[in-house]
């Protein structure tokens, strides 16, 4: 007896793409079965186009209330759409609070995860005594006034590859707690000298690391801690010797390299003209 021809599996073609949220209204990226997050509003917009489109793969699994100006996510689809018709596209099935910047032709099963480079997360705080009522959902305030050169000298320390095992929430029962601190700086933010930005590019990061190290740091400029914590807990290595954890809206993950970044990326690089029909670009119907 002949058996029966197999199913015709679907050609498959691998998108990558980078995206900017809010994420004050949501339950986190990573898909959840009781809130709103991310993936799952990604997903939405591209069943729109594509329902046979696999599930989305993140680099980086933002809590609630942390936002994005760069987080990086691959899925693969099963009609052959130019980048550009995705960006268009998914921006307008997707939800205010959440854009697609750029989207790039990449390998089906590409994992992001796996060729990244090196992660920047900003996290963002102002020294007020009231209330900022167009800030709110995106800096930390704090109220009381803060040394600033402690913090600096104290933010220094943490250059460099250490063991930051003292530095994670309690979820995160990971063995390898060591990570490279590429570059951390803490300076007044150019559009608005009264917010601070705490810059911190590394090639990996523990659970609630860059929230710990902001909470830490607030807590030595306003004279809680000493100047050599940081110093102390890499020897102690527990997490009561740091500071508090930092709310989660003042973190925003700016930006991620890879190994791999996709070809055809649109819109293109800086500088390049893009064509007038923009406007009339569309995506068929599926």
């Amino acid at each position: 007896m002949t058996a029966p021809p197999a199913a015709h599996e679907p050609s498959l073609f691998g998108v990558l793409l980078t995206l900017s949220y809010d994420g004050t209204h949501f339950s986190g990226y990573a898909k959840q079965t009781n809130g709103r997050t991310i993936a799952g509003e990604l997903e939405g917009a591209i069943a729109t186009v594509d329902p046979r489109a696999s599930s989305v793969r993140g680099v980086s699994r933002t809590d609630a209330g942390v936002h994005a100006r760069g987080q990086i996510v691959a899925f693969d689809a099963t009609r052959d759409i130019e980048p550009r018709g995705w960006v268009l596209a998914l921006n307008r099935a997707l939800p205010q609070e959440i854009a697609v910047l750029k989207a790039a032709r990449t390998l089906p099963h590409f994992e992001p995860r796996r060729a990244v480079r090196s992660k920047t997360y900003v996290y963002r705080f102002m020294s007020s005594p009231t209330r900022q009522p167009l800030l709110e959902g995106t800096v930390w305030r704090v109220p009381y006034r803060l040394n600033q050169l402690e913090m600096r000298e104290a933010a220094a320390m943490l250059e460099g590859e250490h063991d930051f095992r003292a530095f994670r929430g309690a979820a995160d029962t990971r063995q390898d707690t060591v990570r490279q601190i590429f570059r951390i700086d803490l300076a007044p933010a150019a559009h608005d000298p009264r917010i601070n930005e705490l810059t911190v590019k590394g090639n990996k990061f523990l659970y609630n690391m860059l929230r710990i190290i902001a909470g830490t740091l607030v807590d030595i400029g306003r004279g809680h801690l000493p100047k050599d914590t940081f110093a102390h807990a890499f020897e102690t290595g527990l997490r009561k010797d740091l500071g508090i954890t930092a709310p989660p809206e003042g973190l925003i993950l700016e930006s991620i390299e890879l190994e791999e970044t996709g070809t055809d990326c649109w819109p293109p690089a800086t500088g390049t003209t893009i064509p007038d029909d923009l406007a009339a670009t569309s995506v068929d119907e599926p």
